[in-house]
């Protein structure tokens, strides 16, 4: 009754390896390697992003206070009022 689904269609030259999960090594290298890899890309890439994030940051810090200031009510004006 036509093909199983697994055998839906042939592909010509692909070539596919697979490895038993027992064969496998879980962390191979992580503290020997994969750390200071780590720590090498962080500060590889810190000083392309931290200094425009700080600015951004600083900016928004510095609107919203002046948001603030431009919000309150000056109490000289309102001496006489009664």
């Amino acid at each position: 009754m036509g093909m199983h689904f697994g055998n839906l269609a042939k592909v010509r030259h692909v070539i596919t390896y697979s490895l038993s999960p027992f064969e496998q090594r879980a962390f191979p290298n992580y503290f020997s390697k994969g750390i200071p890899n780590v720590w090498r890309r962080f500060t590889a890439s810190f000083f392309k992003v931290a200094p425009p994030m700080i600015l951004m940051y600083v900016t928004y810090a510095w609107g919203n206070s002046v948001n603030q200031q431009s919000k309150r009510k000056v109490a000289a004006d309102y001496e006489n009022d009664e």
